[in-house]
């Protein structure tokens, strides 16, 4: 069984720990990453500054990740699981693929990628459905030294547009279908139209997972399972079946992974290969406390940050065992992820406050007679968890004995950055705690100013580089550091506001730009008003946050409209659809009110902070109205808010 010297076993060790990490960066990570394999070390342990910003670690290191999150474990663990997979449909057959079978696939992924053309530095797009051979395509792709950008299954042929061009990807890795619960959705039909005006991409890889009819056009989509069985016998003329691991230099990029911001256009954040690597191990070993043996379930999709880190490179590089889930926790009834838990003997469960706040809708009657004896550890992430969920959580599903992790940490951060350590620091029901070794978080007033000492708040930002941060936003450098670097001097700045307790413990109180978290998935208001503005007869409009019982923030949309007699249930419809063609499901607003005006300054920026109390359900104290253009306009909001 692969160890975990570095893993923190006490809380005096994790305070030692952070001491040196925050005081001696270099010595510390260096004794981390002498525990990977590399073809190469690396020359200088990190240099960093903000200002540009420039971040580099194992600076000249040669290494391959998939060796360390595959190739190693092979002589101890090679009949051991390496990914359990549970598919959609409970009466359809799971597959266990251990160390031994994974390299054999993602050896077979690798050759298939380069005889369709991929080459080392490109740009491959990956759009399936949560199946093994998801996962076998993202490492496949590591393999080889191609840039894997996985685009969510949610998301509209435009915004893979949008993201196809911005990344200049050549490939794309894609299912016929998929199947979510008693959805069966049409990837394959999606991304044909997101190619109609596309230049970029040579070849259409398409796995068969749901058999529906779909296009395959000639040159351009090959099939995967006729590629694959080309791949797997040149491999086995071979002596060894192996695909030999490109070399990478420590800070070529890894993947591309695309988050929205507050301007309409998604940024491409980029995360390279050894940072991100030691990072998401040393953090999984840590904040879930693995053991090897393990059953870990993260419920993420791979699609989004949590999936790559916690259901991928951090459990397979500690050599554990990881489940992947095809379906959604409410099909075919909202027992099923205890179904899972109980089937597997799952010993750690990694979900959302969102799918938490779902389930305690049903009532307890799920639980009822599944055995839950094998957690030993939950987490939360995606968004700060509110007590209720937290205390239902801790007390129904973990029966009170086990450990919860509220882990907060963003795509730009590559892996958590403030959690209690699971049986090692203390929890605190609500709050994430402290930062990991490593992480030097500080609040900051509106200007900038460091607020010192405990029981303040402010806005989030961290001082000092870790391994995995964020290196820049594709193809516009400029980008990161106007969005992250340049609102305070020195700072990451994270976007949120955050508490810090009597005892130094952080609670995370949600975004303080732009951006909203709905779902655990970040979304732009700026994005969202384009989509909304692109329908024929919306004149403006205006987006904001509100609370929601289950997202925990919902999209609430002020609209302007240019005909005031319309039907406004259709046009409601109407904008919806337009937002869900443009953008995703995801991002469509569960409130929209038609409005005659919109709350400007002189100068013509919207006051958000008025909508966003009145969304809120708040009509008086709604601060100074005096700056407005025309304060009336703020009356028939408010009344009209109360018709919603």
């Amino acid at each position: 069984m692969i160890s975990h010297p570095y893993q923190i076993k006490s809380m005096q060790q994790y305070q030692t720990d952070y001491k040196q990490s925050i005081e001696f960066p270099d010595a510390f990570w260096e004794n981390i990453a002498s525990h990977f394999v590399w073809k190469k070390k690396w020359d200088q342990v990190c240099d960093w500054n903000f200002s540009e910003p420039k971040i580099e670690w194992f600076k000249g290191a040669k290494l391959n990740i998939t060796e360390n999150c595959i190739d190693r474990h092979l002589d101890t663990l090679a009949n051991k699981p390496a990914i359990i997979w549970e598919p959609n449909n409970p009466e359809e057959a799971s597959r266990t693929i251990t160390y031994g079978e994974l390299h054999r696939q993602v050896s077979a992924v690798a050759q298939m990628l380069t005889n369709i053309g991929v080459n080392k530095g490109d740009r491959v797009c990956i759009y399936m459905g949560m199946v093994p051979e998801l996962a076998f395509a993202v490492l496949g792709c590591a393999r080889i030294g191609a840039i894997h950008s996985v685009i969510f299954g949610g998301f509209s042929a435009q915004s893979i547009a949008d993201r196809l061009e911005d990344a200049q990807a050549s490939f794309i890795i894609t299912c016929d279908g998929a199947f979510r619960g008693v959805k069966d959705i049409p990837l394959k039909s999606v991304i044909d139209d997101a190619l109609i005006e596309n230049k970029t991409v040579k070849k259409v890889l398409v796995l068969n997972r749901t058999r529906i009819p779909i296009s395959m056009i000639k040159e351009r989509d090959v099939w995967w399972e006729d590629e694959i069985a080309v791949a797997e016998k040149q491999l086995q003329a071979q002596e060894k079946f192996n695909f030999p691991a490109a070399e990478m230099d420590a800070e070529d990029p890894l993947f591309i992974l695309y988050t929205s911001g507050s301007t309409g256009k998604p940024k491409g954040v980029v995360h390279t290969q050894a940072g991100y690597m030691v990072w998401a191990n040393y953090t999984f070993i840590n904040v879930f406390q693995y053991q090897p043996g393990q059953i870990h379930f993260c419920t993420a999709d791979i699609g989004w940050i949590t999936g790559h880190s916690y259901i991928l490179y951090g459990p397979l590089s500690a050599g554990g065992t990881t489940l992947m889930f095809e379906g959604i926790p409410t099909w075919p009834d909202a027992g099923r992820f205890w179904d899972i838990v109980q089937k597997y003997r799952v010993n750690i469960l990694y979900t959302a406050p969102t799918a938490i706040r779902s389930l305690m809708a049903f009532g307890l009657k799920p639980l009822e007679g599944k055995n839950l004896d094998s957690l030993q550890v939950l987490g939360s992430v995606g968004e700060p968890i509110n007590e209720e969920a937290w205390q239902w959580f801790y007390k129904y599903v973990g029966k009170e004995r086990c450990s919860i992790v509220d882990t907060w940490w963003q795509t730009e951060t590559g892996g958590i950055m403030i959690s209690n350590l699971a049986g090692i620091t203390p929890q605190k029901p609500a709050h994430a705690t402290l930062p990991l070794p490593g992480v030097l978080p500080v609040l900051v007033d509106e200007q900038g100013n460091e607020l010192q000492g405990n029981s303040i708040s402010g806005n989030l930002c961290i001082k000092q580089a870790w391994p995995a941060a964020i290196r820049t936003t594709y193809a516009d450098h400029e980008r990161c550091r106007t969005n992250y670097f340049a609102t305070y001097a020195n700072r990451y700045f994270t976007g949120d506001g955050a508490l810090r307790d009597e005892l130094g413990n952080y609670r995370i109180t949600g975004r303080v730009d732009d951006v909203l978290n709905v779902s655990g998935h970040r979304i732009g208001t700026a994005e969202v008003e384009n989509a909304i503005n692109m329908h024929s007869g919306v004149v403006e409009s205006a987006v904001v946050g509100y609370p929601h019982d289950v997202k925990g923030q919902g999209i609430y949309a002020y609209v302007i409209m240019e005909d005031h007699g319309h039907d406004a249930q259709l046009m409601r419809q109407n904008i919806i659809q337009t937002v869900v063609r443009i953008i995703g499901p995801i991002a469509k607003p569960d409130k929209i009110q038609f409005v005659k005006g919109l709350p400007k300054t002189r100068s013509g920026k919207i006051m958000r902070r008025i909508l966003r109390k009145i969304a809120e359900g708040e009509t008086e104290q709604l601060g100074d109205t005096t700056t407005l253009l025309d304060p009336s306009v703020v009356d028939d909001i408010k009344m009209g808010a109360k018709l919603i």
